[in-house]
C-alpha cells in the first residue's frame, strides 16, 4: 500500500522499506508503458497470423499459412535438386574410377562423411576408430576386403543380418566341442601366432588343436580367409581382444557380430559416397 509523504514535496513511496531504504512510487515512463502495450498487441497479432496455440496433435495454423516444416522441406529440396545430377553420376559410377574424377571424388568424400556421421559413427565412432566388437576402419585389416567395391558391398548388404545377400560366416562355439584344456591350448597357440607372451607348453599342444579345428577357416598359418570373414590371427589387431582370457571366451562361446544392410535405408549414391569416404580414411586398398 502506497505511503503518503510525511514532508511537503517529498515523493510518495510504495510503503516498502529495506534497511531504511524506501521505494518511490513513481509512475512508469510513458514511452516504456506504450512500448509494453505494443508488445502485447504484437503478441496477439502474431498468434493469429502464425502457428502458435498447441492443439491435440498439431498447432493452430495461423492465417499466414506459414510452416517451419514446409520451409525446411523446401530448403532440403532445393539442395537435393542442385545435387541431383552429381548424385545420379555417383550412383551409376564405377567406384574404382571415382578417384580419377576430382569433382566426383570431392563430392563423394564430403557426402560420405555426412552419411557416416549420421548412420555409422554410433558403432564405429565419430573418427572411425571402432570399439570392442566394432571394426576400426582406419587400419588396413579387413575381414571381408578393403577395396572400394568390397567396402560398398559390405555397406549395402551388411554382415550376418536377415537379408539374403548379407555377408555371412559363423564361428562354432567350441565350448560344445572341445574340452576346457584344449581351448586353453588353442588360445595359447593363437597368442604364439600373434607374437604375444604365451605359455609355451600349452602352445605346443595347442598347435594340433588349432590345425584340427580352426585352420579350415583361419588357415594353418593363422592368416585368415576374407572369403569367409575369418580374421587374421597373426597380427596385433583384435576385434574383441587378444589376451588369453578373451581368446578363451571367443573360442568357447564364439562371436556373431551383426551389421545392418544399409542398402535398404540409403540410396545408391549414399552407399557409394560412404564407401568412398571409408576407403580414403587410411586403410583402403
Amino acid at each position: 500500500m502506497a505511503k503518503k509523504p510525511e514532508k511537503p514535496n517529498e515523493p510518495e513511496t510504495t510503503g516498502h522499506s529495506w534497511d531504511g531504504i524506501e521505494e518511490y512510487n513513481n509512475p512508469l515512463p510513458r514511452w516504456w508503458l506504450w512500448t509494453f502495450y505494443a508488445t502485447i498487441v504484437w503478441g496477439v497479432i502474431y498468434t493469429i497470423a502464425y502457428p502458435a496455440w498447441p492443439l491435440v496433435n498439431r498447432a493452430t495454423a495461423g492465417i499466414m499459412g506459414f510452416s517451419t516444416r514446409a520451409e525446411v522441406a523446401r530448403d532440403i529440396q532445393t539442395f537435393a535438386d542442385a545435387n541431383a545430377a552429381i548424385e545420379a553420376k555417383l550412383a551409376a559410377a564405377d567406384l574404382a574410377t571415382v578417384a580419377a574424377d576430382p569433382e566426383l571424388q570431392s563430392f563423394a568424400r564430403n557426402a560420405g562423411a555426412a552419411v557416416f556421421k549420421t548412420n555409422c559413427s554410433q558403432c564405429h565412432g565419430s573418427g572411425a576408430a571402432g570399439a570392442k566388437g566394432y571394426p576400426n576402419l582406419l587400419d588396413d585389416d579387413w575381414l571381408w576386403g578393403g577395396d572400394i567395391e568390397s567396402i560398398a558391398f559390405t555397406v549395402r548388404h551388411g554382415v550376418r543380418n536377415e537379408t539374403g545377400d548379407s555377408r555371412f560366416s559363423q564361428m562354432p562355439a567350441f565350448g560344445e566341442i572341445l574340452s576346457e584344456e584344449e581351448i586353453a591350448q588353442a588360445a595359447a597357440y593363437v597368442q604364439k601366432l600373434s607374437g604375444q607372451d604365451h605359455d609355451a607348453a600349452l602352445a605346443a599342444t595347442g598347435e594340433t588343436v588349432f590345425i584340427d579345428n580352426c585352420s579350415a577357416c583361419h588357415t594353418e598359418a593363422g592368416t585368415g580367409d576374407r572369403a569367409q570373414g575369418a580374421p587374421n590371427l597373426t597380427d596385433a589387431i583384435w576385434l574383441y581382444g587378444g589376451d588369453h582370457a578373451t581368446l578363451i571366451e571367443s573360442i568357447t562361446k564364439a562371436r556373431f557380430g551383426v551389421m545392418p544392410a544399409w542398402g535398404q535405408r540409403l540410396s545408391d549414391a549414399e552407399v557409394n559416397a560412404v564407401a568412398a569416404y571409408v576407403h580414403q580414411l587410411g586403410g583402403g586398398e
